[in-house]
């Protein structure tokens, strides 16, 4: 008799916590699927914009993620105008695709002091390049970085619905949101 590797993906509640789980191993584990996620908001001219993003925090109990980013970045004017954003992560180990539906808050200044402090100086150099992220440059390394606390920011992105899809011998899908203390529902796949 052999076990199912996946057997977690044949209940919600375990195919929940598996999903945070892999998350919160995204912190801090490099070679984690979900350690860098595409991370979509909708431009200011109302185009689609995706770029990857490292995952700085995961925590289920608050059901939030956290990101870094340059204040000045076009993503921050875009969250400004509309703070809803997509997360997106495929886990080829485990045959799982999670997308994230996330408000998001822009947290800087004294708020996100504690965790500028604890960034390493090679990370603090994306935070504060000048000209400012997205500026034309006469050439391709016509910038210069100055790490500026006033620069560092964190999305503070607070998940509303996870829509999960393992893609096992028995591919499966369901629906989490927090709008129902994250139940769960199944969906086709």
């Amino acid at each position: 008799m052999t076990t199912d590797p996946h057997g977690w993906a044949a209940e919600l509640d375990t195919l929940l916590a598996q999903v945070w789980a892999r998350l919160v191993r995204g912190v801090g584990d490099r070679h984690s699927a979900a350690r860098q996620l595409t991370f979509a908001t909708v431009s200011t001219a109302g185009w689609p914009e995706a770029r990857t993003v490292v995952l700085r925090a995961a925590d289920p109990v608050a059901g939030t993620l956290d990101v870094h980013t340059d204040l000045r970045s076009a993503k921050v004017k875009a969250l400004r105008s509309n703070p809803r954003a997509a997360l997106h992560v495929w886990d080829a180990s485990a045959h799982l695709q999670t997308r994230i539906e996330g408000v998001v808050q822009v947290l800087t200044g004294e708020p996100v002091a504690a965790i500028w402090a604890r960034v390493p100086d090679p990370s603090r150099q994306s935070y504060g390049t000048l000209p400012a992220s997205g500026a034309p440059i006469a050439a391709s390394l016509a910038y210069e970085k100055r790490p500026d606390a006033a620069s560092f920011a964190v999305l503070r992105c607070a998940v509303q619905a996870f829509d999960v899809v393992h893609l096992g011998p028995l591919h499966r899908r369901a629906r989490f949101d927090r709008a129902d203390g994250w139940a769960g529902q199944w969906l086709a796949p």
